[in-house]
């Protein structure tokens, strides 16, 4: 089997698109569009299969949901006595590159794209309007919320976040919380509804929170610093921009004696104190099952909602902290202990 990797950025791309949006709903009827990707997925099949794995940034969720595409798509390939070859492209969260990005893999006639988080999936819906490429995404917490859904040639699978239960965990170890930090980007599709849930949350029980919201490192590190002053705890959902910078987040808060909760356990081996979630290796390992089925099927499934419920606590930010594991362990769910990954 062939595996080729490659990193795009905006310098070796000639051409400059708009920012990319979802795109709308295909023209085509539904038959009429499983039948077109059917022939393709049978014209393909003879030689095997070329599949476009399109990154929208680095970081440690993303980058162990990479790892279980490949992985997957590798053992398929020997399973079913198939070549797959695939390519990794990254975008380091620039839309401008996302889309060049689209525009090439769909000129260079891949059969299908995998694209990891929210912007990516945008970007490579909007790149797959025309061809009706299929776009089988990894990770988007809130489908609907980022137009991912009602479009023939997209599916994939979601991360959804049990809000509630991560604010739950908050005031299981200190039920006198009288304030909780949000800290998100808003410009994060996948922070939107899990924000606005927290906030009702929050009101339904009477507790004040205060927000602080960045879109760059330096932002989101300031935003951080200004809610270690006024903050009893402090929450983030499954946000891409944070994660870029959570390690020196879950620093600047654990100094501070402020626990930090979040969406992904990637945030807790960067330092974070806990979260409940999905495990993204199964997710990733999950997208890539379905991408075959697509291209083998010539069907487009409904995305498919990930099961959570394994809480994630880090031993270390826990003993800084003076908060013991196994408070959390009456909320329910799968308790996992880990450490903080070295740099």
């Amino acid at each position: 089997m062939k595996k080729t990797i490659a990193m795009l950025t905006a310098a070796t791309l000639a051409l400059s698109l708009a920012a990319c949006g979802a795109a709308p709903s295909s023209s085509s009827s539904g038959s009429s569009a499983a039948a077109d990707t059917a022939a393709t997925a049978d014209s393909a099949s003879a030689d095997g299969y070329r599949i476009a794995i399109v990154q929208q940034l680095d970081h440690a969720s993303l980058d162990e949901i990479r790892t279980a595409i490949e992985a997957e798509l590798d053992a398929k390939a020997a399973e079913l006595g198939i070549s797959i070859e695939y390519k990794d492209f990254n975008g380091q969260n620039d839309a401008t590159t996302l889309n060049q990005i689209g525009t090439q893999v769909v000129s260079d006639g891949y059969d299908a794209i995998i694209p990891i988080a929210s912007l990516a999936a945008q970007c490579m819906t909007t790149a797959a309007a025309e061809t009706e490429t299929p776009v089988i995404y990894a990770a988007i917490s809130d489908p609907e919320a980022a137009d991912l859904t009602g479009i023939d040639y997209v599916t994939g699978t979601s991360d959804a976040l049990d809000t509630k239960f991560i604010l739950d965990m908050m005031f299981a170890a200190d039920p006198d919380i009288q304030t909780v930090g949000l800290l998100y980007s808003n410009s994060e599709t996948n922070s939107e509804k899990p924000i606005a849930d927290a906030k009702a949350y929050l009101d339904e029980k009477g507790v004040a929170y205060v927000e602080a919201t960045g879109n760059t490192n330096d932002e989101v590190l300031s935003a951080a610093a200004n809610l270690a002053d006024q903050a009893d705890a402090v929450f983030t959902p499954t946000d891409n921009v944070v994660m870029a910078a959570a390690a020196a987040v879950s620093e600047t808060l654990t100094n501070a004696g402020v626990p930090y909760y979040t969406g992904a356990d990637s945030f807790v081996t960067a330092g974070a104190l806990a979260t409940c979630g999905v495990n993204y290796t199964d997710l990733g390992t999950k997208t890539a099952d379905m991408a075959l089925d697509v291209l083998q099927t010539g069907t487009v499934p409904e995305y498919h909602v990930m099961e959570g419920g394994i809480i994630t606590v880090n031993t270390e930010t826990a003993a800084t902290l003076g908060i013991g594991p196994s408070v959390f362990a009456d909320l329910g769910g799968t308790l996992k202990e880990v450490v903080t990954a070295a740099e």
